[in-house]
């Protein structure tokens, strides 16, 4: 597994402040080859017992056919994985559970039933449940022998949970809660012997949180909701009516249930990420084949410019991704390791190292989703009418695709608790953002200062340029705060304009770091930095406009020219020929007929 090695730990967002050096990241050069075998087990799982069924799957003609599978991985232990031993598990550590969620990501209503059963429906039993819950269920959990779901969600509580009306109250003899409410979009719901549920306990405002056995009397649910994707996965509402509750399956402790599920939200965003990177991965390979094999004109589609383009595009966003993925879930690791080393069953210890980077997993929720579906789309428009076929190879992935923007919290919702999340870091002092804007205040009134930044090396103007787009964010977000202090949180476009600033920020440093640290200090050319100066350059793109419209959304006169002349200064840049880069990308892939880009 990942060897974590004990030195200073970083802050979630310190990214914006601090330069992360390369040797400090986790790359997917480096999986060792036990990683590599259990990757390969879920791909040869999809293979042979996936991908065969999909139409049955999506048909839900067979409702005992996604348990079924489930089951079969809960027997090759691919249940269990992040499981400790002594539960059923195999102990993994949390940077390999990533790469089995990608793996396991290509794998259309699959990845979604997988990942409610492993994920948010057994994980808070693991962070929260006592040591009778764990021995109780995580066993007969990890094995397949019974299956979870977790049910948050409320008709008039979707993005505002802590409006769920879903109530428990004490029976007579005080020893089960009486639980009435309705649940609704449940994955799983319809076979799930488990169910994590939230209510509030008496007249509390705030959430509680069950474990609830699905045989218990007074459950009851509606038919299957028929949806535009992801039709294998069994989607249910869920109502309680006085369902008695045992006291002692109250998980964690009263009052806490909404910090607990947005702990367990956390864990599902870079989940989620990791799942919409294996399925990016089948539509770029996908896509690569066609381009090779189909023929227009006298020669196959991927000789032309516009076929080149969207195929280097299509690589170097994937690239980001995976390339910000691994930084964070490496650096959840190091913090899991130092923070437990010395408190292992420290349940409180555990969700703080990894809230530490809730930012970074929102970031990487909002930037999977939208690559994911940026592949897709572009993968059906390379097919053509082939693409939208539903007889071809990818219409399936098109339609799969579209939950993931609203999975998990909605991408809206998300860039919102990006920068809300960072704020309250700097106003709480653990992240000391004030200092470096009001920096840069000093910075655009003083004159230019031409001298070299740093050592020059072959990759120092993207470094200058990274940072400076860091400036132009710290700036932007300094003036915004100061000019409409509280009343910022209602100047959505402006939070939301600042978000795709930090997300582009931070996936186009993790892409460069990757090459850095890839390339060893030597001074060359190679594919992976192509593709990390794509994802830059891109990312300048979306600073840029993203900056301007945010200026323009709050400033006006003398503060707006500032702003404006402070844009210009740190957006300014060499040129570089992203024609040429993306068609050196799609060339190679042609060539080799595939990505990753470990082998580019």
């Amino acid at each position: 597994m990942t060897v974590i090695t004990k030195s200073g730990m970083r802050k979630g967002g310190d990214f914006l402040i601090e330069e992360t050096p390369a040797g400090e990241i986790f790359t997917p050069e480096e999986w060792n080859e036990e990683q590599k075998m259990i990757a390969q087990s879920c791909r040869d799982f999809l293979q042979m017992e996936v991908f065969p069924k999909l139409d049955k799957l999506d048909s839900m003609e067979y409702p005992d056919l996604m348990p079924s599978l489930l089951k079969k991985c809960g027997q090759l232990g691919l249940l269990g994985t992040s499981l400790p031993e002594k539960y059923g598990g195999f102990g993994m550590d949390f940077i390999t559970n990533l790469l089995i969620d990608e793996a396991f990501g290509s794998g259309h209503s699959f990845i979604v039933s997988y990942a409610a059963h492993t994920g948010i429906g057994t994980t808070p039993i693991l962070y929260f449940g006592t040591e009778e819950q764990k021995s109780r269920y995580l066993p007969d959990l990890a094995s397949g022998k019974k299956l979870a779901a977790y049910c948050l969600t409320e008709p008039d509580a979707g993005s505002d949970a802590r409006a769920g009306r879903t109530r428990a109250r004490l029976d007579r003899d005080r020893k089960n809660y009486i639980l009435s409410g309705q649940k609704m979009w449940i994955t799983n719901g319809g076979f799930a012997d488990i169910l994590i549920v939230f209510a509030k306990i008496d007249d509390d405002e705030d959430l509680s949180a069950f474990i609830v056995e699905s045989d218990a009397e007074g459950i009851y649910m509606n038919e299957e909701e028929k949806k535009m994707g992801i039709k294998g996965s069994s989607t249910r509402q869920i109502y309680f009516n006085d369902c008695r509750v045992p006291v002692r399956n109250q998980l964690g402790e009263r009052g806490k249930g909404f910090k607990m599920a947005l702990n367990i939200l956390n864990i599902g965003r870079i989940k989620l990420a990791a799942a919409t990177l294996g399925g990016a991965k089948l539509a770029l390979r996908k896509s690569i084949q066609y381009a090779g094999d189909r023929k227009q004109f006298g020669k196959t589609i991927g000789s032309f410019g516009i076929i080149k383009h969207k195929l280097g595009s299509m690589a170097a966003r994937l690239y980001a991704t995976e390339s910000a993925l691994y930084r964070t879930g490496h650096q959840i690791e190091k913090n899991l390791h130092e923070i437990l080393e010395d408190k292992p069953e420290d349940t409180a210890a555990r969700m703080k190292a990894i809230g530490e980077f809730a930012v970074e997993c929102a970031i990487l929720k909002v930037h999977g989703s939208e690559m994911g579906d940026f592949m897709v789309d572009e993968s059906v428009q390379i097919h053509g009418g082939m693409g939208f076929s539903a007889d071809g190879p990818v219409e399936r992935g098109y339609r799969d695709s579209r939950i993931n923007r609203i999975f998990e919290g909605t991408n809206e919702i998300n860039r919102m608790v990006i920068i809300d999340m960072l704020l309250k870091k700097a106003f709480q002092g653990h992240l000391d953002l004030m200092s470096s804007a009001l920096q840069i205040q000093k910075e655009l009134t003083s004159i230019p200062d031409t001298r070299q930044s740093r050592d020059q090396d072959f990759l120092s103007a993207e470094k200058d340029l990274l940072a400076n787009l860091k400036k132009t964010t710290l700036m932007i977000a300094g003036a915004a705060v100061n000019k409409l202090m509280h009343r910022l949180k209602e100047e959505q476009e402006i939070l939301m304009h600042l978000a795709d600033m930090v997300i582009e920020i931070y996936v186009a440093e993790s892409g460069l770091l990757r090459a850095e640290k890839n390339l060893y200090g030597e001074e060359k050319n190679t594919p992976q930095l192509t593709l990390a100066r794509i994802c830059l350059y891109h990312a300048l793109e979306i600073v840029s406009r993203s900056a301007r419209e945010a200026i323009y959304g709050f400033s006006e006169g003398d503060e707006q020219r500032m702003l404006l002349l402070g844009l210009k200064r740190f957006t300014r840049h060499e040129p570089f020929n992203l024609k040429e880069a993306r068609r050196e990308i799609a060339g190679l892939m042609l060539e080799r007929k595939g990505y990753p880009a470990e082998d580019l």
